[in-house]
C-alpha cells in the first residue's frame, strides 16, 4: 500500500510531462498528507535539505565554472591540445576528449561540458571530415567525465546523503577519472583509424606548443589547485569551491582580461539559475527520500535486495544493470537521493566500503549522461550539430560499451578507488 502511493504519484505525474524536481515534490507532499505525517513537515525538510555544508560547495564550483566557461577558456585548452596532437590518427577527437577531461574537471556539469567543448570543436571536426553524429558523441561521452573527475557536484552530493567525505570522495575519483578518460582516447583512437580520420595538418612547433602551454597554464592549474589544496589538507571541499571562485575570477579579470566587471551581472545569474535548478531537485528528492523512509519502504526496498543478492559481487552487479536503467529516464542528483538511502543499510549489511561504492554509483551515473532517451549530454551535442539524437546515440554505443567495461574493472578492484585516498590519510577503511 505505502510502495504504491509514492510509486504511482510519482510515475503518473512524470508520465504526463511534469519535470522531474516538481515530479518528486508533489508525491512527496501527497504522502506526507496521505499517512498524516503532519503537513509541517514539508517546511521542515524544505529547510533542512539545504542547510548542510558540504552542499554550500555546489553553488560556489557552479560560479567557478560560469566564470571560466564566459572567459572562453576551453578554448586556450583546445589550442594546446590540437598543436600538441598535430595529424595525429583521430587527433582533433583525442583532443575533444582531453579537452572535456580538462574542462570537466572545471565545471563539474556534463551537459556545460558538452556546450563549452563544443561550440569550440564541433566545427574544426566536421571541417577537417569527421562525422558530425560521430563528433558529437565523442564531445557528449568524453563530457561524462565531468561528474567522475573532481571537482564533481555529483561527489558532492553522495556524500551529503552517505556522510563520507567529500574530501576523500574527491581523491578516489581521480584514477577511475582518468582510466575512463583512458577508454574513451582508445574508443576515439579506433573509430578514427577505421574510418580515416585524422587532425590538423601539421603539429606545432615546440615553440607554438609552448606559447600555447603558457596561455592555456592558468586554466589546466585550476583543478590541480583545488585538489592539491583539498589533498594537502589545506581547505576543505567547501572551501575549495570558494577559492576557485576567487581563482577563476583572477584568472579571467586580471590574467586573460576576457570578461569585465559588467560581465559579472550575466555570470551571476547564470550560475543563480544553474544552482536554483540543482538545489530545486535536491530538496524535493530529499524531501522524497524522508516521506519513502517513513512510511517504510525504504527498509522494504533494502530487505528485498539483500534477499535477493546472495553476495556482494551479485548485489553490486544487479544494483549497476539498475542505475544503468535508470540513468536513461532521470538524472544523477535524483537517482542519488531515490536509490542512496536503499543502498546504505545494504552496504552495511553486505559489509562494501561506501568510498569504494561511491565511485562505483557515481561512474554509473556518468553512464546514463550520454544514453536515451534522458542523456542530457546527447541531446546537448545533439542541439549543437543540428542533428538528430538517435543518430548521435548510435555513434555513442561503443564509447558505452567502453564505459561499461570500465565500471566493471572499478567494481572488482576496490583499490583502483581506494588507494590515493588511503595514501592521502584522507580515509581508512
Amino acid at each position: 500500500m505505502e510502495f504504491a502511493v509514492i510509486a504511482v504519484a510519482f510515475l503518473v505525474l512524470m508520465a504526463i510531462g511534469v519535470p522531474i524536481g516538481t515530479s518528486l515534490g508533489i508525491a512527496a507532499v501527497v504522502t506526507i498528507y496521505f499517512f498524516d505525517l503532519g503537513i509541517g513537515m514539508v517546511g521542515i525538510n524544505f529547510s533542512t535539505g539545504i542547510a548542510s555544508f558540504p552542499l554550500l560547495a555546489v553553488p560556489f564550483f557552479v560560479l567557478a565554472g560560469v566564470i571560466l566557461e564566459k572567459a572562453k577558456l576551453a578554448a586556450t585548452i583546445a589550442e594546446f591540445f590540437e598543436l600538441l596532437v598535430g595529424k595525429s590518427v583521430g587527433g582533433l577527437a583525442m583532443v575533444a576528449v582531453l579537452t572535456c577531461m580538462f574542462w570537466g574537471a572545471l565545471s563539474g556539469s556534463g551537459p556545460a561540458t558538452t556546450a563549452a567543448v563544443g561550440l569550440i570543436l564541433l566545427a574544426p571536426m566536421v571541417k577537417h571530415g569527421y562525422d558530425k553524429s560521430f563528433a558529437g558523441a565523442t564531445i557528449a561521452n568524453a563530457s561524462d567525465l565531468s561528474i567522475i573527475i573532481p571537482p564533481s557536484i555529483a561527489f558532492i552530493i553522495y556524500g551529503n546523503i552517505t556522510g563520507v567525505s567529500v574530501s576523500a570522495l574527491f581523491v578516489a575519483g581521480v584514477v577511475p577519472g582518468l582510466l575512463t578518460g583512458a577508454g574513451t582516447l582508445l574508443v576515439a583512437y579506433l573509430i578514427s583509424r577505421k574510418r580515416g580520420y585524422r587532425g590538423l595538418e601539421k603539429r606545432g612547433s615546440l615553440k607554438e606548443i609552448l606559447v600555447a602551454l603558457k596561455k592555456s597554464i592558468w586554466a589546466i592549474l585550476t583543478p590541480v589547485i583545488i585538489l592539491g589544496g583539498i589533498y594537502a589538507g589545506i581547505f576543505t571541499p567547501t572551501e575549495a569551491a570558494v577559492v576557485a571562485v576567487f581563482y577563476s575570477l583572477f584568472v579571467a579579470v586580471f590574467i586573460y582580461r576576457s570578461i569585465s566587471w559588467r560581465d559579472l551581472i550575466k555570470i551571476l545569474v547564470d550560475a543563480s539559475v544553474t544552482s536554483s535548478v540543482i538545489m530545486f531537485i535536491v530538496v524535493f528528492a530529499g524531501m522524497f527520500s524522508w516521506g519513502a523512509s517513513v512510511i517504510g519502504v525504504i527498509d522494504k526496498a533494502a530487505n528485498a535486495i539483500i534477499e535477493i543478492a546472495p553476495n556482494a559481487v551479485v548485489m553490486i552487479i544487479l544494483v549497476n544493470f539498475l542505475l544503468l536503467g535508470l540513468g536513461m529516464i532521470l538524472d544523477a542528483i535524483s537517482i542519488s537521493y531515490l536509490i542512496m538511502p536503499i543502498l546504505i543499510p545494504v552496504l552495511i549489511a553486505f559489509h562494501i566500503d561506501p568510498l569504494w561504492y561511491g565511485v562505483i554509483f557515481i561512474s554509473a551515473m556518468a553512464i546514463g549522461q550520454a544514453t536515451p532517451p534522458v542523456g542530457v549530454n546527447l541531446f546537448t551535442a545533439a542541439n549543437l550539430i543540428k542533428g538528430d539524437i538517435d543518430s548521435v546515440a548510435k555513434e555513442a554505443i561503443p564509447y558505452v560499451v567502453m564505459d561499461v567495461i570500465i565500471l566493471i574493472i572499478l567494481s572488482l578492484v576496490p583499490l583502483l578507488s581506494l588507494y590515493l585516498p588511503i595514501k592521502a590519510g584522507l580515509y581508512t577503511p
